[in-house]
């Protein structure tokens, strides 16, 4: 692994290739008629490997590691998780992407990041439209107009503050939301709670000046830049338990077309949550990626892109509805001794577990018999044949 990764000839395009082609394959085989492609960023943190030279700082001096960002597609169908398609990772020295081969030396604050990750997408030529999902870090207007300009569709969550302009009245969005009519959406289950979700929606436009948060040469924040009115979808999503308490609100704003209700765009919203699922599928419940030991942020990213095929392969498997796949997915599940929920026979985590150790298996029917490895268990249980006890006799 350490001379594969080390190889200048490994390029982290060539990794990359293959999440790309699933990409293809999943939106055109598993999706309907628009691909949804979730966005967000998590940290890396480090603290404990000195040994690593490029890492940065993230929050504070003694909080070191790297930022990753990460494009997942996800079947606007199901919900299902296909690929993470792109992934970015800053270091101290810049910024390595899976569509670079070079690191590149400039880094842009996230957002401005991302307008060029949707331009990079949309070159991609998917058989579906993309829909861009970001959550309340995308409240940004002048980044609005930008991507809405650029022709991408987009789906993102809103703070109940944002300024909004509604029936030529200028209102925040949790104002705006007051005065709109809901309708029952779905029978939800929050903290463990039944509880209901519901629904309601308009037409907003955005009037207001962009306020960048980037700086002048001088050091000062950039005046207001003003812009072209932008008109959107404002979708609302109130859960309220069975006293008609108010648990949780999305505010949502979208250009997506309107032959799309708005209870499906909550839907696609509420399936965000896969990308967080994924980070800790692969920092926590499968591939511990915060104690791995590469020295260099290359090195690293490399073994990300393996990782994140392994991701894919599983989740791949999951979806096939074919009497096979789903025989192997419980094999996987048994073979990784997880103890599972009732209500969830098969997740990912130990599906990946359950994978490795089918691959180790099969790497040992290489080397050894089957008559070889049953001997080798009977020794393993059973190390002094000739002085069994009571205890080897319970095994």
């Amino acid at each position: 692994m350490w001379r594969f990764l080390a190889n200048p000839r490994v390029s982290l395009p060539h990794l990359a290739r293959p999440l790309v082609e699933a990409a293809h394959e999943g939106i055109e085989q598993l999706c309907d008629d628009y691909a949804l492609v979730v966005h967000d960023w998590s940290r890396l943190a480090f603290r404990k490997h000195k040994s690593k030279r490029d890492t940065k700082k993230l929050s504070h001096e003694g909080d070191v590691g790297y930022d990753l960002a990460t494009s997942l597609v996800v079947c606007d169908r199901s919900g299902s998780p296909i690929t993470a398609v792109l992934q970015n990772l800053v270091t101290k020295d810049g910024l390595w992407s899976s569509r670079a081969a070079e690191i590149r030396s400039e880094v842009l604050p996230h957002l401005d990041e991302l307008s060029g990750s949707m331009a990079w997408l949309k070159e991609q030529g998917f058989a579906k439209r993309l829909v861009h999902i970001v959550d309340r870090e995308a409240d940004s207007v002048g980044h609005w107009r930008q991507w809405h300009t650029a022709g991408h569709l987009w789906l993102l969550r809103i703070k109940g503050g944002s300024r909004l302009v509604y029936q030529n009245q200028d209102a925040s969005a949790a104002a705006v939301a007051d005065g709109l009519s809901f309708r029952y959406a779905a029978d939800v289950v929050i903290h463990g709670k039944p509880a209901r979700q519901l629904v309601a929606e308009t037409t907003v436009t955005v009037t207001r000046n962009a306020r960048p948060k980037r700086k002048n040469a001088k050091g000062r924040r950039m005046a207001p830049v003003p812009g072209e009115t932008l008109t959107a979808r404002l979708v609302v999503s109130r859960i309220e338990d069975e006293q008609g308490n108010r648990l949780a609100v999305w505010y949502l704003l979208s250009n997506v077309e309107q032959d799309v209700p708005a209870e499906r765009l909550v839907l696609w919203y509420y399936w965000r949550w896969n990308i967080e699922s994924f980070f800790k599928l692969i920092k926590q419940a499968g591939q511990q990626l915060e104690s791995w030991e590469q020295e260099t942020a290359p090195a690293l990213f490399k073994r990300l892109l393996i990782a994140t095929q392994a991701c894919s392969m599983v989740w791949r498997l999951m979806q096939s509805p074919t009497p096979q796949s789903k025989q192997t997915c419980a094999f996987l599940v048994r073979l990784s001794g997880r103890q599972m929920k009732r209500n969830r026979p098969i997740t990912a985590p130990a599906m990946l577990d359950g994978f490795f150790k089918l691959l180790t298996l099969l790497e040992a029917l290489k080397i050894y018999s089957i008559p070889e490895l049953q001997s080798f268990a009977s020794t393993a249980l059973n190390p002094n044949h000739s002085r069994v006890t009571s205890s080897t006799r319970l095994i």
